[in-house]
């Protein structure tokens, strides 16, 4: 028996579950077609777990996926074998139609440095089944980092086979550099995406779940962990901060609009839930140690920028230039003054061999023009070298040990000699640069005139503008490899890809060396 004081108090928490979105939830639900059609993913693995993600749409051209308004109870199971019988990890929750009834589980309680499977349930439905890995434990020696380098995969320019090639490296880990998706379209078209330029919250779930079921991109994501950024097409060409290149576009209205693409990202990449947006502001920078080998920090080099330098009159965004005071204003930030701080303060605690910086822009100088004039392009880091200053001070003040700045966007190979002033030849050099070339997306800088640049730019030891691919790097104590991986082409599902450069950086001794 319960007293009456004891009766309200349960009538209240009672009150309080069904309240809960678990009330309205289909806890067994029954879907029209097939609710698992854009594949899993993983991500952000650390000593003791990761993140799975999946989306539920069983009509995934249908920006809620072809579901209703109900919460979907999901089950997930992580094993540690690929047939599920040894689930070590398990649990259900709620995927919400507010987020297009996506998935952002955050496993933890896992065994470090080791390979784990895991599976999603809804209903009779079982997803495929997905492999990913714990990351070594802190501060433990580790023989070994094999990752793949990626970015820039434009889906109406190619097919991404780059992946198919990639899978078979076993990586531990995939590092995206940005442009993810491509907002509008351009000249070439190997493949449709079938509707005008994303605007919208609904136009960029539609863009995401077209690429995502792309098979070999699906498969990749299934096979290993990603660690991800984002650049500017997942969004709007060349946009910095609050501006649009478009300068009839009010700051309010391009925010406005923000909030619905970065959403839309969060939807569908394996991010953590402290990733999740507030509007149209999200904080996607972190770093991911590795054992005592590694730590990567993965940077936002687009979010919090001062507007690019010198823009044209009829636009904003990058431009081409030959003088300008306004890009060497010392107040010119690439990363947002938080960010540097923070930038400053994680290479100065790490104890990593290894200090990799991932963010989405050519880091070194390039000079564009043959002899004494300069001309560079305003929207990478030549637009901000006060602020690439400032980065190169904090490696050296700290004595980060071997800093190697990684990079996409340029759709070419670049491997390069971070110095500490460009223009002079003799230099100290700082890091070592691997910038890596498209997965799809064509290039507009001709092949003849990489020679004219190598010798204008003599810290840039390579330069590649035939081919889209990938790069491939493994770092071991002793020093890190990048080969540099080409596409026979991008047109056919079935092209090859073949070792095009590899690059040596020896432990201690920043700077590639061709192999």
């Amino acid at each position: 028996m319960i007293d009456r004081r004891e009766f309200v108090s349960y009538l209240g928490v009672w009150g309080l579950l069904t309240a809960t979105p678990w009330a309205r939830a289909q806890i067994n639900p029954r879907f029209s077609a097939y609710p698992f059609p854009l594949g899993v993913a993983s991500g952000y693995p650390s000593p003791d777990g990761f993140v799975l993600w999946t989306r539920l749409a069983p009509i995934p051209d249908d920006p809620r996926g072809g579901l209703g308004p109900e919460p979907i109870a999901v089950r997930w199971e992580v094993a540690t074998d690929d047939a599920m019988r040894n689930v070590v990890a398990s649990g259900t929750e709620l995927a919400l139609p507010d987020w297009a009834h996506s998935l952002h589980i955050e496993v933890r309680g896992l065994e470090p440095a080791r390979a784990y499977w895991y599976r999603f349930v809804a209903g009779d439905a079982e997803s495929t089944i997905g492999r990913t890995r714990t990351a070594p434990a802190l501060n433990t020696p580790v023989d070994r980092l094999r990752y793949v380098l990626a970015s820039c995969q434009h889906y109406e320019q190619g097919h991404f086979v780059a992946y198919r090639h990639a899978l078979k490296d076993d990586p531990d880990l995939v590092v995206f550099v940005g442009d993810y998706i491509y907002e509008q379209s351009f000249n070439v078209r190997v493949r449709s995406h079938g509707m005008p330029k994303a605007m919208t919250l609904d136009d960029f779930r539609r863009r995401y779940a077209l690429y995502k079921r792309d098979p070999d991109l699906m498969a990749l994501h299934a096979a290993a962990p990603w660690v991800v950024t984002w650049d500017d097409h997942e969004f709007e060409n060349d946009y910095a901060n609050d501006r649009s290149i478009d300068y009839e576009v009010r700051p309010e209205q391009f925010l406005a609009r923000r909030s619905g693409a970065y959403k839309a990202y969060y939807e569908h990449m394996p991010l953590p839930k402290s990733m999740q947006p507030q509007g149209p502001h999200n904080r996607i920078y972190t770093d991911i140690p590795w054992g005592r080998l590694a730590q990567i920090n993965m940077l936002d080099g687009r979010q919090y920028r001062t507007p690019q330098p010198c823009s044209r009159s009829s636009r904003g965004g990058g431009n081409y230039l030959v003088n300008c005071g306004e890009r060497t204003d010392p107040a010119g930030t690439m990363l947002g003054l938080e960010q540097e701080a923070w930038l400053d303060q994680s290479v100065a605690a790490s104890t990593a061999q290894w200090n990799v910086l991932a963010q989405e822009t050519l880091f070194v100088q390039l000079d564009l023009s043959m002899g004494d004039l300069q001309t560079f392009w305003t929207d990478a880091w030549d637009g901000y070298p006060a602020a690439r200053k400032r980065l190169l001070q904090s490696l050296q003040k700290n004595r980060v040990s071997n800093p190697v700045i990684l990079a996409g966007d340029s759709h070419m190979f670049w491997v390069s000699d971070v110095q500490a002033d460009a223009d002079d030849p003799n230099s100290r050099v700082v890091a070592t640069e691997l910038s890596v070339s498209a997965i799809t997306s064509r290039t507009i800088v001709p092949s003849w005139t990489v020679g004219a640049l190598l010798s204008e730019n003599r810290h840039i030891h390579y330069a590649n503008t035939e081919y889209r691919g990938y790069m491939r790097v493994n770092i071991t104590p002793k020093g890190m490899t990048a080969d540099l991986r080409g596409m026979d082409n991008v047109d056919s599902r079935d092209a090859g890809c073949k070792t095009i450069a590899s690059f040596f950086v020896e432990d201690g001794r920043p700077g590639p060396k061709l192999i």
